[in-house]
């Protein structure tokens, strides 16, 4: 129902279906940006992309169910099938890769790059998880590092860690304030 909004590009059954007044909006695929209503430079692509939204704004989602329940959150990038799906008012996110910070609602300033990476992550925030499962299991802990591939994957609470490495500190689940450099270091 455009009212007074302009500048927007909608593509596909329900796109940009709710907009209002929503503004510099870009919709491509079926239900993507469905109930944005007054969002502006949103740019979504993929079927059911941001779906949800309705007023966050300069977000960016590419991929089936990409930011799906979105509704507030605001900044956030999310590149693969189902990445961010279920970010509602987390900000500032970077999630590339099918799954990537998936459970994500609140969280702010993560970033998760390969298939799983930080897929658990609900409300954490500042962590930054590169490769493949990495930070897998992550719920609530803040401030990890993990690069490579299932490189602190079972850690749940544990906050301050540093993991660079394949399979390094792999099995830590609520320590925190470690550092580990190599490939399964720290891992037992």
């Amino acid at each position: 129902a455009n009212t007074t909004a302009s500048n927007n590009t909608a593509v596909g059954y329900a796109a940009l279906l709710s907009n209002t007044t929503g503004q510099q909006n870009t919709a491509v695929g079926s239900g993507a940006l469905d109930f944005n209503s007054t969002g502006t430079r949103l740019t979504a692509v993929g079927t059911d992309a941001l779906t949800n939204n309705s007023t966050g704004s300069n977000n960016s989602a590419f991929g089936r169910d990409a930011l799906y329940y979105n509704s507030t959150g605001s900044s956030n990038t999310a590149l693969g099938t189902d990445a961010m799906q279920n970010n509602t008012t987390g900000s500032n996110n970077v999630a590339i890769g099918h799954d990537a910070l998936d459970a994500n609602t609140t969280g702010n300033k993560n970033v998760a790059i390969g298939r799983n990476a930080l897929s658990a992550n609900t409300t954490a925030h500042d962590n930054t998880a590169i490769g493949g499962e990495a930070l897998l299991v992550n719920t609530t802990g803040t401030l990890g590092t993990a690069v490579g591939s299932n490189a602190l994957a079972a850690n749940t609470t544990g906050n301050s860690n540093t993991a660079v490495g394949a399979n390094s500190m792999l099995v830590n689940t609520t320590g925190q304030d470690n550092v580990a450099v190599g490939r399964a270091s720290l891992d037992a």
